[in-house]
């Protein structure tokens, strides 16, 4: 089967939801990895001055969600998370925050994909990410 996906077609699957209200877009998509871009708007920033963490999982939990449409296992029909987890090892104010995620395990009942969130200036690495899906079959 061709790879059929692109980075436009990814950034309509959630018009008017979270990921588009965030600003985040795919960039480039691949059979096991999708890579996109989140600016560093004012509503992002903390009290304490510093981009809020849950916009950065929100990044690298799109860019993986995204990413098991590029590699779906024969029958399947949709997915859901059962784990994830970040470690966060910096931050920013201003600029934007660019991630990757690729996949890491792609069985038939389940995916794990990681995700690494970099500064996009600097490209210095503000968060690692790891979430695991469970796929989806028709009953």
């Amino acid at each position: 089967m061709a790879f059929d996906l692109t980075p436009e077609k990814m950034n309509s699957w959630n018009e008017g939801g979270l990921p588009h209200m965030l600003g985040i877009k795919v960039t480039e998509c691949a059979p096991g990895r999708v890579v996109g871009r989140l600016p560093v708007t004012k509503p992002l920033i903390a009290g304490n001055g510093a981009l809020w963490a849950p916009a950065i999982v929100a990044l690298a939990d799109t860019l993986c969600a995204y990413g098991v449409s590029t590699k779906w296992p024969d029958g399947a029909n949709g997915f859901t998370t059962v784990e994830l987890k970040c470690n966060f090892m910096g931050t920013l104010n201003a600029g934007a925050i660019l991630g990757e995620a690729t996949l890491l395990h792609g069985g038939r009942t389940t995916q794990v994909w990681d995700a690494k969130i970099t500064n996009e200036e600097s490209g210095k690495l503000l968060a690692a990410f790891r979430c695991t899906q469970i796929i989806l079959y028709p009953p």
